[in-house]
């Protein structure tokens, strides 16, 4: 059949196979061009898209790492396409099993039990049955308690007073302000059960319970902070909160890995394009803007170029050993350097408070933001042919 894109709202129902593929094989070219020393065994939770799938390819093809990847995806049934995730996870594993090395990717819950289950099982048939570096890049919407079976559904919205701002919508072009009431106190609760630390928790403890964890493994999970634009929103709105839990959380696993001599970082990340951050209201008006900035200064950075950036400081010193990462007064990895330099937020904010629809493709890159996000998805991706018959399954 021939696959375009269906956009409802911030959301693609389809999937391009093709160009999911290509998108992995683009990837892996840039990561074998610029290696990097990596762990030779890498799990990652949240393995299907963005920073968890640029992490992933980084590490094994920057870095010949075996890896196995956690992603939760829905393959295709008749005329439905399945999810990039499904066709991006299974192009990773034919490119990195083409290279010699070994992949494994789990597709299921991975709040559930039985997937833990599956990817201990996963571990114990590699080399040495353990892993050195554990990514958490999971971004889900909801989590069902494995023992009380209650569904936690994570929200996007302030904390304390009601939100107002300017956003855009991407399909149309128009610039407005969204409104957006605060949450509640369960609202917040379920979104840090969702969003926040406990999960990786139960991974980190369960992996040191069945010594899968090597002699000084790492762990990272993503974050994001940003500028004062979107503050209200996500950094101190329900997400920031569960971001904070992760903080927390990290330096309790910090605390359980001296064991192993292992550590437990949170990276802050430089927003982009990814299927989470185009659900965040105001967010993707920001990134439009930021984009064109970062590109007219060339300090843009993809999710791969972030990863390869993000492996050179774990293990690019030549100490070999977690004191020697460079971090921010709170421990974290800064990745988003550049995003938060003060020209380029100076430059940002002067556009932010300038822009409107009548000049929205002048004062931004909405194009850009168009183009990421539908690569996302498959689309766009050069030398792909949209109007040829693809097999879908």
């Amino acid at each position: 059949m021939i696959v375009k894109p269906k956009i409802k709202g911030f959301i693609c129902t389809t999937a391009h196979p093709a160009g999911c593929e290509e998108s992995v094989h683009l990837q892996a070219k840039y990561a074998k061009s610029n290696p990097v020393k990596s762990p030779k065994r890498v799990l990652v939770i949240g393995s299907s898209g963005g920073y968890g799938l640029a992490s992933r390819i980084m590490a094994c093809f920057g870095g010949k790492a075996d890896t196995i990847g956690v992603h939760f995806d829905k393959e295709p049934i008749g005329t439905r396409t399945g999810t990039a995730g499904f066709y991006a996870s299974r192009a990773f594993d034919r490119f990195a099993q083409k290279e010699g090395r070994i992949s494994y990717s789990i597709n299921g819950d991975a709040f559930s039990q039985d997937i833990k289950n599956k990817t201990l099982e996963a571990i114990r048939s590699i080399p040495g049955g353990q892993v050195d570096c554990v990514v958490y890049s999971l971004a889900a919407p909801r989590k069902t308690d494995k023992s009380t079976k209650k569904v936690y559904n994570s929200v996007i919205k302030p904390i304390g007073k009601p939100f107002e701002g300017k956003t855009v919508d991407i399909n149309t072009g128009e610039v407005s302000l969204a409104k957006i009431e605060p949450a509640n106190i369960t609202e917040i609760e379920e979104t840090i059960a969702v969003m926040g630390g406990d999960d990786w928790k139960e991974w980190i403890e369960l992996l040191l319970q069945n010594n899968m964890l090597a002699h000084g493994a790492c762990s990272i999970a993503f974050s994001y902070i940003g500028p004062e634009q979107t503050h209200a929103i996500y950094t101190n709105g329900t997400i920031g909160r569960a971001k904070l839990d992760l903080e927390y959380t990290a330096d309790k696993l910090s605390k359980k890995m001296k064991c192993i001599d292992g550590k437990a970082f949170v990276s802050v990340n430089k927003a982009l394009v990814t299927q989470a951050s185009s659900a965040i209201p105001v967010v993707p008006l920001y990134i439009s803007l930021l984009y064109k900035v970062m590109k007219e200064k060339n300090l843009h950075e993809d999710c791969i170029e972030q990863a390869h950036r993000l492996f050179d400081c774990l293990y690019g010193n030549s100490n070999h050993d977690w004191e020697h990462v460079q971090v921010d007064e709170k421990g974290r990895i800064r990745l988003d350097n550049l995003e938060m330099r003060e020209d380029v937020q100076a430059k940002v904010k002067e556009l932010w408070n300038d822009i409107s629809s009548d000049n929205l493709f002048e004062l931004s890159d909405i194009q850009g933001y168009r183009n990421s996000f539908l690569k996302i998805f498959g689309f766009n991706i050069p030398d792909i042919d949209y109007e040829s018959d693809i097999d879908i399954t």
